[in-house]
């Protein structure tokens, strides 16, 4: 084959990549709060107003910068990532998988889809891992640096639009003509795509993965498994893992055989290709 497979691995980020919401770490430590009263003031305003909860915390990140008197600019966020935790063995995660992929005749590439702030995960310590990060934006004041307004919001059903765009290749998200039009050619195909989350959130692309040929996976930290039970039992996804990324373990051992299964197949279909005269 002249051109290499491509096998896209699509990742949820706060309790799949790191334990606990991305804010926890540095930008509620810095607003002199604590988690729950910052998800508190969240759940408050949108239950006052009745805006969408997405838009709700990326609101409440706002007012609560400004009654403390922090300019939050695209650097103060930026900052508030590299305080940012990962699960055991995510920090050579990618290297491992994309060394395994290179031995088996695939190209392995990474893409984050959340519902946390982009801006803050630009500044943790995995994010020249990802092909494309996708996630809630903010606008900033070209003067001044601060934020002035939501540039994107995603919510768990608006994850699944990134399935689509991630097999076309059409990462602009202001580009809704090309995503929709129908493609013969991919350069993704969905066989091609695992999604990994962590919970109800994530089921929607879970699922759009699952059903369409590709492989989910739900990861839990260790000993609540029971946490994504119901997903497999279900019929939500296709496997569960406790979310250790290190060698050796489950999660690493069921995207080598994916890798493996989708080298097998690419394989069989080239033969299909193949005229006798081409022996």
């Amino acid at each position: 084959m002249s051109k290499k497979p491509i096998l896209a691995i699509l990742y949820d980020f706060d309790s799949t990549l790191s334990p606990t919401d991305m804010q926890a770490y540095g930008f509620i430590p810095r607003m002199g709060m604590t988690p729950s009263e910052f998800w508190a003031r969240t759940g408050e305003f949108a239950k006052a107003t009745g805006c969408e909860k997405i838009l709700s915390y990326m609101y409440t990140m706002v007012a609560v910068a400004k009654e403390k008197g922090i300019n939050m600019t695209r650097e103060f966020l930026n900052d508030c990532g590299k305080d940012i935790d990962f699960y055991p063995g995510v920090l050579t995660w990618f290297k491992r998988i994309n060394d395994y992929g290179a031995q088996h005749g695939l190209k392995v590439e990474h893409y984050l889809i959340s519902s946390g702030n982009k801006e803050i995960v630009e500044g943790c310590a995995i994010a020249k891992e990802f092909k494309a990060i996708f996630g809630c934006e903010f606008i900033f004041d070209k003067k001044s640096g601060e934020v002035i307004w939501p540039k994107l919001a995603i919510n768990y059903t608006q994850k699944t639009q990134f399935f689509f765009r991630i097999s076309k290749g059409v990462f602009d998200t202001t580009d809704d003509d090309s995503v929709n039009q129908k493609s013969p050619e991919r350069r993704i195909p969905y066989a091609n795509i695992v999604y990994i989350g962590d919970g109800m959130t994530d089921v929607p692309s879970m699922l759009i993965v699952k059903n369409n040929g590709g492989r989910s996976i739900a990861v839990y930290p260790k000993g609540k498994g029971d946490r994504v039970v119901s997903l497999k039992d279900d019929g939500r996804v296709n496997y569960t893992a406790e979310a250790d990324y290190s060698h050796g373990k489950k999660l690493e051992k069921i995207v080598q055989t994916i890798i493996n299964s989708v080298e097998i197949r690419e394989e069989l279909d080239s033969f299909e290709g193949e005229s006798p005269k081409d022996r």
